[in-house]
C-alpha cells in the first residue's frame, strides 16, 4: 500500500508541476491535487527535496513505459525516414495530452537538477529500447562513433521538442530528416 500512495502523490506532484511551476510545487498542493489530507505527502516525503527526488524517479519510470510501448509500436527501422517516422512520433507524444505535462515537468526538473546532484542523476539519460533502436540503426548504416552519435541525435531531438513545447506547434519534419542525416555523415561531423 505504501508504494501505491506514494506512486499516487508522486503523479499528484507531476501534475502539479506541469501546472504550477516549480514554485506552485509545495507538500499542501499534491495534497490537494491527491485528494488526500493535509499532511499526507509530508508524511511520505519529509522535505522539499525528497518530493522532488521521487516525483523525477515516477518521471523517469513513465519516460521509460513510454520509449519502450514506442519501440515497440514501430517496425525495425530500416530507413532514414523510418527513422524519422519514429522521431516525429515520439517529439507528437511529447508535445500532446500527458506527455506534454511530463515534458513540463522534466525541463522543471532539468533545470533544478543543475543545483541538485541527485536529480541529476536520477535525469541521466538511461538505456531504453528507443535509445537502442537509434543506436541499432546508425551502427547498421556503418556509424562508427555510435554513442556519441547516438547521445548527439537524441539530444537535439530534445532540444526542438523543448523549442516548440515553448514556442507552440510540431516539429517540423525537415529538421528531424535534417538531424537524421547529419548523424548518418561519414565524415564525422554529426
Amino acid at each position: 500500500m505504501v508504494s501505491d500512495r506514494r506512486t499516487l502523490l508522486a503523479d499528484a506532484a507531476l501534475d502539479v508541476l506541469a501546472d504550477e511551476g516549480i514554485r506552485g510545487l509545495t507538500h499542501r498542493a499534491v495534497d490537494r491535487r491527491a485528494a488526500m489530507p493535509l499532511g499526507t505527502t509530508s508524511a511520505y516525503f519529509r522535505t522539499r527535496a525528497a518530493l522532488l527526488t521521487g516525483l523525477v524517479t515516477r518521471l523517469v519510470q513513465l519516460d521509460q513505459a513510454e520509449l519502450q510501448t514506442v519501440a515497440e509500436e514501430l517496425p525495425p527501422l530500416r530507413t532514414a525516414g523510418e527513422l524519422v517516422d519514429g522521431m516525429a512520433l515520439l517529439a507528437r507524444k511529447r508535445l500532446t495530452g500527458e506527455g506534454r505535462r511530463r515534458s513540463l515537468a522534466r525541463y522543471a526538473c532539468a533545470a533544478e537538477s543543475v543545483r541538485d546532484r541527485e536529480l541529476r542523476e536520477i535525469l541521466v539519460p538511461r538505456e531504453n529500447a528507443g535509445r537502442e533502436a537509434v543506436r541499432l540503426f546508425l551502427s547498421e548504416h556503418g556509424v562508427t562513433d555510435l554513442d556519441d552519435r547516438t547521445h548527439t541525435l537524441l539530444t537535439c531531438v530534445d532540444g526542438l521538442v523543448f523549442d516548440r513545447l515553448v514556442s507552440g506547434g510540431e516539429v517540423p519534419r525537415e529538421a528531424l530528416e535534417g538531424l537524421v542525416a547529419a548523424a548518418l555523415r561519414q565524415d564525422g561531423g554529426a
